[in-house]
């Protein structure tokens, strides 16, 4: 036989037996009353207090701006394009917006324009010892449901460790956040502190670090205080007041109570305008947020239905489908890591920082690794009042002063956009190049490439140092070009993707170079093992064999220099 997603084996060598599955739970679970522990002592959403009306009333309101201008979602860095290509998919299908070919816009940290810290953070994948998960197939061993709040002995099993508040979703709706706060009502030990993270927008980049040094102070204090429950809210944004990052000024109280040995005694809640994205919200769990209420999105949700830009279907429905479109890309980001609990993500910070000071990580991000140092604390304090500047600075009065919201590019290319490596003019030039051997044009592409990478990438900004003439290498030390030229190789694109004629050209390209091609999954026709008349060989040196083993035979393996086999299809970064 063999071991089933979320099964296991114990060969208890003393008694000389294997031990299945279903018996080694069953004597686990007879061990105590657990589930009459969980009955009595879980807290669960459905348990809590209904919120007033009036407080729900408030929590909820609209206002009567229109999407396209409202201020709010200028603050928060909101684009058009965002809201059209990444909500509006999520919001209407429940299901995140599949995009191709990569992205190859300007890295956040040689941004010269405003943006996210969220964006400085690059995902990490799973390597061979730890095998991806399926998120689709295998969503029965995954598991979003946290538990949050006071935490006791990991080493003490009792009946207490169950008082917890169970959530089913990382993803709050405001009234879930409203009776959260208010649970206190009916369990009077559990309080909730909110704790505003905004601060007078005058006060500038001093302002911005004073705010972060006040927010984690009240953080510890609420906990001396008794708190179970710390929200952290930058609700009170307005033309008078900017708000820290929720990412920094998260990282930094969970970092502070960490450090002050005080993290488990508090469950940490965020209601923030400034996640919409799953990158968005897995980076705020990562960092020890225990539940995100993305309250912007919940009320441009309204907006645009009250516009009739949405389907028909109630507003309620929609913040369903939008929050299981982010339950959704939880599972798909944990899977690459062969994480199956949102348990075992919260806080684990599978991340890596591009392009971050130190000073910020070791303040925020504790632990992650920074390889190169850019923003700091500054930078970011001056990004999040440049927003804010560019939401109300010399605009607060009627509504029709404020510009709409801009389409910056990001996705699809845009005259005086971001940047990306790959442009339309070059493209041009290229199709030119290769179509009627024109040198200018190639030319013209190599320039206009080379200056896109150096706008929008690292290894732009490598320069060749040729250093002094005194201490140049000797050229006959220097291995030839046909030595170097054996170790290229081309990429892994199957014969489905590109055509026949691209495929054998590379090919041939590689096998004329002393290099290797890569055949891509799929297999490859015998015919290219026999050479051509004129000696050259269509063969590609590298062959793959995927998950479905579709063209692979005795022959295909055999007839490779090296062999690529995919252990995890699908699971990794490309998801193709």
């Amino acid at each position: 036989g063999r071991l089933m997603p979320g099964r296991m084996l114990l060969v208890d060598t003393r008694a000389g037996k294997i031990v299945d599955d279903e018996m080694l739970k069953l004597q686990f679970a007879q061990q105590r009353p657990f589930q009459q522990w969980i009955s009595d002592q879980q807290i669960r959403l459905e348990h809590l207090p209904v919120p007033s009306t009036k407080a729900l009333a408030a929590a909820m309101a609209v206002d009567d701006e229109p999407v396209s201008r409202d201020r709010r979602l200028r603050v928060f860095g909101y684009s058009a394009e965002q809201l059209n290509l990444i909500l509006g998919p999520m919001i209407q299908d429940g299901k995140e917006p599949l995009g191709s070919m990569g992205n190859d816009t300007v890295l956040a940290c040689l941004d010269p324009t405003p943006r996210l810290p969220y964006e400085y953070f690059r995902e990490l994948f799973a390597q061979v010892t730890n095998p991806p998960i399926d998120p689709i197939r295998e969503k029965i061993v995954m598991s979003l449901r946290c538990h949050i709040g006071p935490e006791g002995n990991l080493l003490d099993v009792c009946e207490h460790q169950a008082h917890r508040l169970s959530l089913d979703s990382p993803v709050l709706t405001i009234p879930e956040l409203e009776a959260i706060r208010g649970m206190s009502a009916r369990y009077p030990e559990w309080t909730a502190r909110t704790i505003d993270v905004a601060f007078a927008a005058h006060e500038g980049v001093a302002g911005y670090q004073a705010a972060l040094d006040r927010v984690c102070d009240e953080a510890r204090q609420a906990i001396d205080d008794n708190a179970k429950v710390i929200v952290l809210s930058d609700r009170a944004v307005g033309p008078q007041r900017a708000a820290l990052s929720m990412l920094l000024a998260a990282g930094a109280v969970h970092h502070h109570l960490v450090a002050a040995k005080q993290r488990a005694r508090v469950a940490l809640v965020v209601e923030t305008g400034e996640a919409r994205e799953t990158h968005h919200c897995c980076v705020l769990v990562g960092y020890g947020v225990d539940a995100i209420c993305p309250y912007m999105v919940y009320e441009a949700i309204a907006k645009l239905h009250r516009e009739n830009v949405l389907s028909s279907k109630p507003v309620d429905r929609l913040v369903e489908q939008y929050r299981h479109a982010i339950d959704d890309g939880f599972r798909k980001v944990m899977s690459k890591m062969g994480i199956s609990t949102l348990q075992s993500y919260k806080g684990a910070q599978i991340f890596e920082a591009l392009g971050v000071s130190s000073e910020v990580i070791g303040r925020c991000f504790v632990g992650t690794a920074s390889r190169v140092e850019g923003t700091t604390m500054e930078g970011f304090a001056a990004d999040a009042l440049a927003r804010h500047d560019l939401a109300y600075g010399g605009h607060k009065g009627a509504q029709d002063e404020v510009a709409a919201i801009g389409d910056e590019g990001e996705y699809n290319w845009r005259r005086g956009g971001e940047k990306h490596v790959n442009t339309p003019a070059a493209v041009a030039s290229l199709q030119d190049a290769v179509r009627t051997k024109n040198k200018t044009a190639w030319e013209k592409y190599t320039r206009e490439s080379m200056d896109a990478v150096r706008d929008c990438t690292l290894r732009g900004l490598l320069e060749i140092d040729e250093g002094d003439e005194a201490n140049a290498v000797p050229l006959e030390e220097v291995e030839p070009w046909t030595s170097i030229a054996r170790r290229f190789c081309t990429g892994a694109m199957s014969y489905g993707s590109i055509s026949r004629e691209a495929h054998t050209a590379l090919a041939v390209a590689m096998n004329r170079l002393g290099g290797k091609s890569n055949s891509g999954e799929g297999g490859e026709d015998p015919e290219r093992s026999v050479p051509r008349a004129n000696g050259d060989s269509e063969r590609s040196a590298i062959k793959q064999v995927a998950s479905g083993r579709f063209g692979v035979t005795s022959n295909y393996l055999a007839d490779a220099d090296e062999l690529q086999i995919k252990m995890a299809q699908g699971a990794k970064a490309g998801e193709g």
